[in-house]
């Protein structure tokens, strides 16, 4: 394939905040990594909320144009593809505009803040027939492929249990300033749908199906001090002693069981108020032959035990991801040189346009997405009536997780 044969296509991003610039460091540098590229993304038109910080993200992030209204990326017909970064509680409309409009669709997760827009979302894009992800990258870790590909392989075994953990401390403080993420209306949940939802979609893509939930949730800070300015406060890092304050009305912390279709049980802790812990993603999994071991703070370390291995040889070792492992081939050449968040979201464009280009799926897509929501759901049902909750109680889809 020569360069003039790869075909571009132009996003449409939503959004100049945080993501905003994740996504848009992926689409400059994912043909860097994976040449040659499946589509060239062609940073077209950038949305925020006024026409003036619009512009200022399209000249930090390099997009040819910039508005002050999202509905003019959904309309313009030179758009292929819609990228959707912006609060939870605006992805349903953008999202189901998109898909009507017959573009594809990347949305940061969580897909949505309820389940009646999460499946709104999904039946919108399926009606469509337009190519569709959620954005829950950190399963396109190496390491996390690799882990799979262990499990899919047989290495551990039947998988027995699951136990896995998403810790940050930037809201511990309580003089850190009320962002959208402590506001239900806005947020849908706290570390529930901000951060577990990443934990349960690692274990439905490593473990399988979730079918019912135990769990406990709470919250520790009930008011912080109003937020001056419009642009998200994400780690707190503004602090406020003083001054008019507003109440925090989500989760800071939620502890569940986890039982799955495959007989397989687990658990799930995530908070955002955990002292000393920055981005602690973990997750340990025991089978009949093995136990794989992850922590996303030493991402480009798995922790593997085969019953397999000689006797002088037996514990848990290390394997650094390099070539040899998914995605080996277009990032680093040498194991351990250092995998970041930046490159999990690279992937994450290369799956997305690679699927655009061939028509083959991609996963995790809405269905993830809803099927995620419909859990979440489950667990802070079961927290509010201190019971063992059945997701299919939610009204779950009957399809499987995966890839």
């Amino acid at each position: 394939m020569t360069a003039s044969s790869i075909p571009q296509l132009n996003v449409g991003l939503i959004g100049g905040g945080f993501m905003g610039k994740a996504h848009s460091l992926a689409y400059a540098a994912m043909p860097m990594f994976f040449w040659p590229a499946p589509a060239i993304p062609v940073r077209h038109t950038i949305a925020e909320v006024t026409d003036d910080l619009a512009a200022g993200a399209a000249a930090r992030f390099g997009f040819q144009h910039s508005t002050g209204d999202w509905r003019r990326v959904i309309d313009d017909p030179n758009i292929h593809v819609v990228d959707i970064a912006t609060p939870n509680n605006s992805h349903a409309e953008i999202a189901i505009a998109a898909a009507q409009a017959g573009k594809h669709i990347l949305c940061e997760k969580p897909l949505a803040p309820t389940v009646a827009e999460a499946k709104a979302m999904y039946e919108a894009v399926k009606a469509a027939g337009v190519v569709n992800m959620v954005a829950f990258n950190y399963r396109r870790t190496p390491a996390v492929a690799l882990a799979r590909k262990y499990i899919e392989e047989g290495r551990i075994g039947k998988v027995l249990s699951f136990r896995g953990t998403y810790l940050q401390d930037w809201s511990a403080d309580p003089s850190g300033p009320l962002s959208w993420r402590f506001q239900k209306k806005i947020a849908g949940s706290g570390a529930l749908g901000d951060i577990g939802t990443h934990v349960v979609d690692l274990a439905r893509y490593l473990v399988g199906e979730i079918s019912a939930v135990n769990a406990m949730m709470h919250t520790y800070i009930h008011e912080r001090p109003l937020q001056s300015g419009g642009a998200d406060k994400l780690g707190a890092s503004d602090k406020t002693a003083g001054g008019p304050r507003g109440a925090v009305d989500v989760d800071d912390e939620v502890m569940t069981l986890l039982r799955f279709e495959n007989g397989a049980v687990g658990s799930l802790e995530a908070t955002r108020n955990a002292w000393g812990r920055n981005n602690y993603i973990t997750f340990e999994i025991h089978g009949t032959e093995g136990t794989i071991h992850f922590n996303y703070e030493r991402r480009d370390e798995l922790r593997v035990f085969f019953n397999s291995d000689p006797s002088d040889a037996r514990g848990l070792r290390t394997v650094y991801t390099g070539p040899a492992h998914p995605y080996g081939e277009g990032l680093w050449p040498i194991p351990a040189l250092g995998i970041g968040y930046g490159e999990t979201k690279i992937i994450e464009a290369y799956d997305l346009f690679t699927a655009i280009t061939t028509g083959r799926p991609v996963r995790p897509d809405f269905e993830d997405g809803y099927r995620t929501e419909l859990i979440a759901d489950a667990i802070v049902r079961s927290a509010q009536e201190r019971r063992e909750v059945d997701v299919e109680s939610i009204g779950a889809p009957r399809e499987t997780a995966g890839v």
